[in-house]
C-alpha cells in the first residue's frame, strides 16, 4: 500500500466531514493508497492548531500557496469558501497534485470551465464533493433507472429546504456566515443547496435543456461582520424553477432557507412509465419504490431498507438491518476516488461534471433576472476558457 499525503485547505464543517473520510476509508475498503493526513491549512492559527490536534494532521500552514508548493503533498482538498476554489485549483493542477474540491465547483460557469481545462491539461485525478450520489439508496436508484425498470421518464421533482436564515438580525459575511455574502459565495440557495439537487438530477436523468426560474431575497439588507456596516444582501434566499430535460421529461425544483421547521429536507421523486422512486434525506437508508407491473392485489409503494450486502456499498459495513448515515457518503466517495486514482483516472463527479452543474445554476440565475426561459449551456469537449 502506497502512502498518499493529503493537504486540506479549510477546517470548517466540510473540513471535518472530509477528514473523517480520510481517517476511516482504509478501515472499511481495500485500497492501494494509505491516506496520510499530512497538512491542514487555515488563517486562524489557534483554530487551525486545535483542528490539527483533534484530527491528527502532522503539520500546519497558514498560506495555501505554500501548501500547494510542498513536494511532500500528493493531494489537495479544497474545503474553503467558494471564491477561493478557482485560484487554488489552478495552482494545484499546475503543481501536478490530485485535487478534491467542495461544491459548487466554482462561482460560475466560466470559472468552472477554466478549472476543468486546467485539471484535464495536467492529467491529474479530480473530483467534486457532491456526496449525495454515494448514499446507497440514491446509488440504487441510479441502478434501477439504468436497468430500465422505470421505463421512459416523465417527471423529476426535487426540493431542499432549510430555515436557518429567517432572522433579520442574522449578519452576513465572515468565517461562519460567508454563504450569505454574494462576493464569497457567488449565489445563495442556488449554488449551495440546489447544486446538490441538480448534480443528482443530471446523474440520474441526464442533461437539462432549458429553465424558467424565479428567486427572492426576503431580507434585503444585513449587517456585514467584516465591515460592521449594514449592506445590501446579494444572495438568493429562495429559488424555484421549472426545467425540461433532454430526454423530454419535465421537472420542478425548489430550495429555500425560509421553510420554518426544516433543517435539511432534501427529497426527490422520479415518475416513469412503469415505476416511480422517491428518496428523502431524513430517511436516507430507505428508497420508496412503486412498480405498476406488480399484481394488482399487492401493487403499492414499497419501502426498501438499503442495508443488505447486495445493496451499493453495504457489504463494506455491518450486517443486514443495521444502517449507516450522512458521514458514510464521504467515505464512499473518497474510496471511489482512490480506486480510480490507482489507475490514474478520475471518479465521477469530476470537474467536468461539476461544470455541468455550474452551467445549470448560471441559467437559473439568468432566467430569474430575465423572466424568460433560458437554455442551459452544455459542456463541450475541447472548448476554450473565456476567463
Amino acid at each position: 500500500m502506497k502512502n498518499l499525503n493529503i493537504g486540506l485547505i479549510g477546517y470548517g464543517f466540510m473540513g471535518r466531514a472530509h477528514s473523517n473520510a480520510f481517517r476511516k476509508v482504509g478501515n472499511f475498503f481495500d485500497l492501494k493508497y494509505q491516506p496520510v493526513l499530512k497538512a491542514v491549512c487555515g488563517r486562524d492559527k489557534a483554530k487551525l492548531g486545535a483542528f490539527a490536534d483533534r484530527w491528527g494532521y502532522k503539520t500546519q500552514e497558514t498560506d495555501w500557496r505554500k501548501l500547494v508548493g510542498r513536494k511532500d503533498i500528493d493531494l489537495i482538498d479544497i474545503a474553503c469558501p467558494n471564491d477561493m476554489h478557482r485560484e487554488i485549483a489552478l495552482a494545484a493542477a499546475k503543481a501536478g497534485k490530485m485535487i478534491l474540491c467542495e461544491k459548487p465547483l466554482a462561482m460560475n460557469g466560466p470559472e468552472g470551465l477554466k478549472m476543468t481545462q486546467a485539471v484535464e491539461k495536467a492529467g491529474v485525478p479530480n473530483m467534486v464533493w457532491y456526496n449525495y450520489r454515494r448514499v446507497p439508496a440514491v446509488t440504487l436508484a441510479k441502478q434501477l433507472i439504468d436497468e430500465g425498470r422505470l421505463g421512459r421518464i416523465f417527471h423529476y421533482r426535487a426540493k431542499f429546504l432549510q430555515d436557518w436564515t429567517i432572522s433579520k438580525e442574522l449578519p452576513q459575511g465572515g468565517a461562519g456566515l460567508w454563504r450569505l455574502d454574494v462576493k464569497v459565495a457567488g449565489s445563495g440557495v442556488t449554488g449551495d443547496l440546489l447544486a446538490h439537487c441538480i448534480d443528482t438530477a443530471l446523474w440520474l436523468n441526464g442533461g437539462i435543456d432549458k429553465i424558467s426560474a424565479m428567486t427572492e431575497t426576503f431580507i434585503k439588507e444585513r449587517k456585514h461582520n467584516l465591515t460592521g456596516k449594514v449592506e445590501k444582501v446579494g444572495i438568493d434566499d429562495a429559488c424555484a424553477f421549472l426545467a425540461r430535460f433532454k430526454n423530454g421529461s419535465l421537472a420542478n425544483f425548489e430550495s429555500t432557507r425560509y421553510a420554518r421547521g426544516h433543517k435539511a429536507l432534501y427529497t426527490f421523486e422520479i415518475n416513469g412509465e412503469h415505476a416511480s422512486i422517491f428518496w428523502d434525506l431524513h430517511d436516507l437508508h430507505r428508497l420508496q419504490y412503486f412498480d405498476h407491473r406488480d399484481q394488482g392485489t399487492v401493487r403499492g409503494w414499497r419501502s426498501l431498507h438499503i442495508t443488505d450486502g447486495e445493496h451499493p456499498y453495504m457489504k463494506n459495513w455491518w450486517v443486514p438491518g443495521l444502517q449507516i448515515g450522512y458521514e458514510h457518503t464521504f467515505i464512499h466517495q473518497f474510496a471511489d476516488f482512490l480506486q480510480a486514482a490507482a489507475g490514474n483516472t478520475s471518479a465521477a463527479p469530476t470537474f467536468r461534471d461539476g461544470l455541468a452543474t455550474d452551467y445549470v445554476t448560471d441559467a437559473i440565475l439568468k432566467s430569474a433576472k430575465s423572466g424568460r426561459w433560458e437554455h442551459v449551456e452544455q459542456v463541450k469537449a475541447g472548448e476554450q476558457a473565456t476567463v
